[in-house]
């Protein structure tokens, strides 16, 4: 039998093909190659900035944005090395893409520095307002605009998680580099504040490489009321595994930022998921090349937060983990 399509379910049939026509071939069909540059602020053989990158260029690709075809990624990766950042902001500004992405405060204030006309989308940041990236989150000036992924109220939540984990817990020592991580001090004083109300000493170790991560972490060892919270810095992303290598050697209970740190051997992680946060600025990056201005995207936050607890790790320290903490955890680790 024949089938017969009247004029009206043919419109129709028309309007949901339309709204379902894949999003890849609508984004092609003009034949341009859009040009989108990335300043990484890791090193390019790391495996967490790599799954990073990834992320964000497969969500380009789920947009219809992709590498080789109708797209042109240029990424410079600046290995964590401050001194790297603003030949390669310029470097970046000189090839004129539509959109740059970065990710780190260093990074961001040399593309600043370098352009103000590009439009620049940041992800994984704590705090642009107050490191100067942006003046209103709700509605960013000139041509910033992007992700936020901590706030430094959050040193209290970690320091509380980590007295949950081990009770004795007195001393806590707060790793970063003041170079990478600009954002170190707002929250060094926020972790003040709430070692006042934990009863707990706050140590600020600010190291500057490789070779002060060591003395940092056996400071907090001995006497079993010493811990360590590793905060977010693209020095210690660089250098998780030197870190979860010596506060095992040195039996130094750690809580970190991000749950890889975990996974890889850490005692325990509360964060949000900052590949997430890379597909999101992919969403930015595909706005504005259809159109939008960085002043018409307000900078958003992190809204999921995931709890990840290593129980091999808490065993070899010999820490009971009570099953209220364990019921908290969204991942626990055996």
């Amino acid at each position: 039998m024949r089938n017969h399509i009247g004029r009206r379910e043919f419109i129709t049939l028309l309007g949901v093909v339309a709204a379902t026509w894949p999003i890849a071939a609508r984004a092609q069909q003009d034949g341009r190659v859009r040009r989108v540059g990335v300043l990484m602020p890791y090193a390019e053989v790391d495996p967490e900035a790599q799954a990073r990158f990834q992320a964000f260029r497969q969500g380009l690709a789920d947009l219809g944005l992709v590498d080789g075809r109708n797209l042109r990624l240029d990424v410079r990766w600046a290995e964590a090395d401050v001194a790297r950042m603003a030949p390669l902001a310029r470097e970046l500004v000189a090839l004129r893409p539509e959109v740059i992405l970065s990710s780190s405060t260093p990074t961001m204030q040399a593309l600043r520095d370098a352009t103000r006309t590009i439009p620049i989308v940041f992800v994984a940041l704590s705090d642009p307002v107050a490191t100067g990236v942006v003046s209103n989150l709700a509605r960013p000036e000139a041509n910033v605009t992007g992700f936020m992924l901590y706030e430094y109220s959050l040193a209290g939540k970690w320091l509380s998680l980590l007295k949950d984990m081990v009770p004795r817990l007195a001393r806590v020592a707060l790793l970063f580099n003041p170079d990478t991580a600009p954002i170190s001090q707002f929250f060094v004083r926020a972790a003040q504040d709430a070692g006042d109300r934990l009863a707990i000493k706050i140590t600020a170790a600010g190291v500057r490489n490789v070779a002060g991560i060591e003395p940092a972490i056996a400071a907090m060892a001995g006497s079993g009321d010493g811990g360590l919270l590793v905060l977010p810095d693209i020095f210690n992303t660089l250098n998780s595994a030197t870190t979860i290598a010596l506060a095992a050697k040195y039996r130094v209970p750690a809580i970190y930022a991000f749950r890889n740190y975990a996974a890889d051997g850490g005692l325990m992680s509360y964060g949000a998921d900052s590949k997430l946060q890379y597909r999101d600025g992919a969403t930015y990056v595909d706005r504005i090349l259809r159109g939008a201005q960085p002043a018409e995207l307000p900078v958003q936050f992190a809204t999921k937060f995931e709890l990840v607890i290593n129980l091999k790790i808490a065993k070899a320290l010999g820490l009971d983990v009570s099953q209220q903490l364990q019921s908290l955890a969204d991942e626990v680790i055996e």
